[in-house]
């Protein structure tokens, strides 16, 4: 047979497919019909477990059953969704009522908000900060990141303006830890470009330095610079502006500091090298954190967490919610839960508006089919400085 002869095999196959998926579509509606005159849920669990079961048990070959079991858990998402178009869940339990009681709790954008970052003046935290909320914002710098949680928790700061990841060294995890132990909510995000310099005291050379200090990130996004210098000490400190601080409060001659042009400015400091780290298009993402959930004009992004049971498939299974409903998932982290030995927090990010038709059911499936499932926000996605031009 001809390639063109195989092709059109395919689609004889195909359009024999096609109707028989129609004929379970009709079949699923009236199941979907009976649910809602019994007042039966949409998801049963351990049905569709024992179907995907029966339907691996036809194939013999085990690439075939994996193959099969994945078209029947896109066919059978596709189902729910159909049902839920008919049957109206309240569901007051688990992540979705959680969801729902922080949509009856939200609160407007505070109009002259008091902002707390963690770190010193001039570090990249507070430009963030200045960039979200506008130059003549009140925000303040504390040392630790649990400082700066506990301060939202006292209402002692209407927002906190974190440093969540990094285009060259990933991910803060302090940060997705804290979020994960605080019941707050991200309300924004912003994105500010990463440009290191070298900064010592006025008149040091490079020469001269012996030391140098910057926060653990810095130095990773600086260490093909440093590799450059491998007698020089390397010193973590808490952020990159506290190091320039540092270097100007110790009047250190063999010291210098990894830190923002700014900051090098701040502390009376003269750069000796710049940009240093290796990445040109570094950049750290920072996200809004409130402690009241806010539901700001323009959102499209969703931040969510949730954890699995420890079992084949069940990441599978979640992901197939987003491949069946269109939405586009844009990151997936991971964390280890504390106390769980090797169980993990799983951190999304994916587009949408709650409020928008048929999400109500994207939610219900991601509590039923998760443990410790929580929305952490519904915001607009970082979409450039509009101060740059």
């Amino acid at each position: 047979m001809s390639l063109e002869e195989y092709r059109k095999e395919i689609d004889a196959i195909d359009g024999e497919l096609v109707r028989l998926f129609l004929r379970r579509m009709d079949v699923t509606q009236k199941v979907g019909e009976y649910k809602k005159a019994q007042g039966i849920p949409v998801l049963d669990a351990s049905r569709e477990k024992q179907v995907l079961a029966a339907k691996a048990a036809l194939v013999d070959d085990p690439a075939g059953k994996a193959d099969v079991t994945a078209l029947y858990e896109s066919i059978m998402a596709i189902s729910r969704r159909q049902q839920r178009k008919l049957v109206k869940e309240e569901g007051s339990a688990g992540g979705y009522g959680r969801w729902q009681k922080a949509v009856e709790n939200q609160r407007q954008p505070v109009a002259e908000p008091r902002v707390v970052y963690q770190g010193e003046p001039g570090c990249y935290s507070e430009e963030a900060a200045a960039g979200f909320f506008g130059e003549s914002v009140k925000a303040r710098g504390l040392a630790w990141f649990d400082d700066v949680f506990t301060a939202l928790q006292r209402r002692e700061a209407d927002y906190a303006m974190l440093p969540i990841e990094n285009s060259s060294t990933g991910s803060i995890r302090q940060v997705y830890d804290l979020l994960a132990q605080y019941d707050f909510s991200i309300v924004g995000e912003w994105q500010v470009p990463v440009a290191h310099c070298l900064a010592a005291l006025p008149g040091v050379t490079v020469e001269d330095i012996e030391t140098v200090y910057s926060h653990e990130q810095g130095l990773m996004q600086c260490d093909k610079f440093l590799d450059g210098h491998r007698n020089w000490n390397r010193v973590p400190v808490l952020d990159t502006a506290g190091s320039a601080k540092q270097v100007s409060e110790t009047k250190d001659k063999k010291a210098a500091a990894i830190c923002s042009r700014r900051a090098a400015q701040l502390y009376g400091l003269e750069v000796l090298a710049y940009p240093i780290n290796h990445n040109t298009a570094n950049t750290t993402r920072f996200v809004v954190v409130s402690p009241t959930l806010e539901l700001r004009e323009g959102k499209d992004k969703i931040s969510a967490l949730f954890s699995l049971p420890h079992q084949s498939g069940s990441l599978h299974e979640i992901l197939t919610i987003f491949a069946v409903q269109g939405l586009n998932l844009l990151k997936i982290e991971s964390r280890p839960i504390p106390g769980r030995g090797w169980e993990y927090l799983f951190f999304l990010d994916f587009t949408g508006d709650l409020t928008a038709p048929g999400m109500e059911g994207v939610l219900h499936e991601l509590s039923q089919l998760s443990a410790d499932f929580r929305v952490l926000g519904n915001f607009k996605a970082y979409e450039g400085d509009k101060t740059d031009g």
